[in-house]
């Protein structure tokens, strides 16, 4: 089939012809939206999900409706190695130019805040590279928002934002890729502030999204975050999803699929939105024509493997050191023969029994691959991959 046609877009964060599965989701934010915008008290947003399931592209989406609306918007990707001035005060100058406020003085005046809160910790004789450079003309503001407290700090910031967007009628969404690796300061900083703004009823709200213990992560630095947030599991698509995911992309280009081969295509792909995207590209590339059959899934299933061993799992796989290896495949090893729970996760004993060590001892490989984002732990005492299908890539190795 002709690859220039191919409909197919596997991509971290890539969105796909067909966003299949989430129109819960949508419909779900453009009724907070709505309620925003008219003053009703709402809760921010957190999305949690393997990776893989199309975190990324659903907040992305989201936040497309924002802009739609005429919101003021801002996105950032937490990292483990940098604070939230940085990334967020970037965040918020673009949401404060989009919202367009008519008052240029009651604007600067909030520009010249949010200078302040991004330079509070660059001091006068702070190198240029850590220094902010926001492109923002007027001065920073004075005792506001320059505490160096990072939870005074973000409270007073979204507030005078949060009253920037209720002049004009509209609103501001903060979007957060990978919450979870915000540090524990900046975590309860944003606890904090979502909880005030929500208080005092201001038109801004947090969409975050993160893998499955980001709830866990949030709860422990504040225990009022269970009812701060509204938490929304994003799993894999159902089976008439995933088909929709296929069929409708195909059907744009003149081509189908049989029902075998759609069967065939879930049973490869588990339903996972990154590897439907990944395997649909490598099937579509070597079938010979439509429609595209069960056999041809079966000739393409190789490829797309090999493909993803590169670049899903074994990209993630090269970031561990070799102890950290060894662990990884002694979890894929404990699973084997046991009932595991929807994620697969496995007693932390039963990994050491597998290596034939005292828990304690792999405590520093398992909080490293924790820190790499490789593995979670929903409960304590049990683990599992972020990745799916990790466990069986690490099997297929051996």
């Amino acid at each position: 089939m002709d690859p220039v046609r191919n409909p197919y877009a596997p991509g971290a964060g890539q969105r796909p012809p067909e966003l299949a599965g989430r129109d819960e989701q949508l419909a779900a934010f453009d009724v907070v939206l709505e309620r925003v915008a008219r003053g009703r008290a709402e809760r921010s947003l957190v999305l949690t999900g393997l990776r893989g399931v199309g975190k990324t592209v659903l907040l992305n989406a989201l936040r497309g409706a924002a802009v739609r609306r005429g919101w003021g918007t801002g996105k950032l990707e937490a990292r483990p190695d940098q604070p939230l001035r940085r990334p967020l005060s970037s965040a918020l100058h673009q949401a404060v130019r989009e919202l367009g406020h008519p008052e240029e003085d009651q604007r600067d005046q909030v520009l010249g805040v949010l200078r302040a809160f991004a330079e509070r910790d660059a001091g006068r004789d702070a190198k240029l590279r850590d220094r902010w450079s926001p492109g923002i003309d007027v001065p920073p503001a004075r005792g506001r928002a320059d505490s160096g407290d990072i939870e005074i700090d973000l409270v007073e910031l979204l507030g005078d934002v949060g009253g920037l967007a209720q002049d004009v009628g509209k609103g501001v969404a903060v979007f957060i890729d990978e919450m979870q690796d915000l540090g524990p300061a900046d975590v309860s900083a944003l606890c904090a502030a979502c909880h005030e703004i929500s208080q005092s009823g201001l038109p801004v709200i947090v969409v975050g999204a993160g893998l499955p213990h980001l709830p866990a992560v949030l709860s422990a630095s504040k225990s009022y975050s269970e009812r701060l947030f509204s938490y929304q599991r994003i799993d894999r698509l159902s089976r008439d999803a995933a088909d929709r995911a296929l069929a409708a992309p195909a059907a744009e280009e003149d081509a189908e699929f049989t029902p075998e081969g759609l069967e065939a295509m879930y049973a490869a792909t588990g339903g996972y939105p990154y590897f439907i995207q990944a395997y649909g590209k490598t099937v579509w590339d070597l079938a010979p024509r439509s429609p595209i059959t069960a056999e041809d899934v079966e000739v393409a299933a190789p490829e797309a493997e090999r493909e993803l061993a590169v670049g899903f799992f074994g990209s993630r796989y090269e970031r561990a050191t070799p102890a950290e290896r060894d662990y990884l495949r002694a979890m894929a090893d404990a699973a084997l023969g046991q009932e595991t729970d929807a994620v697969g996760a496995v007693a932390t004993a039963d990994v050491a029994a597998v290596l034939g060590k005292k828990p304690q001892s792999l405590s520093p490989a398992r909080d490293a691959l924790l820190k790499k984002g490789l593995i979670y732990s929903g409960e304590r005492g049990r683990i599992a991959f972020t990745v799916p299908h990790f466990g069986r890539y690490l099997l297929g190795q051996e």
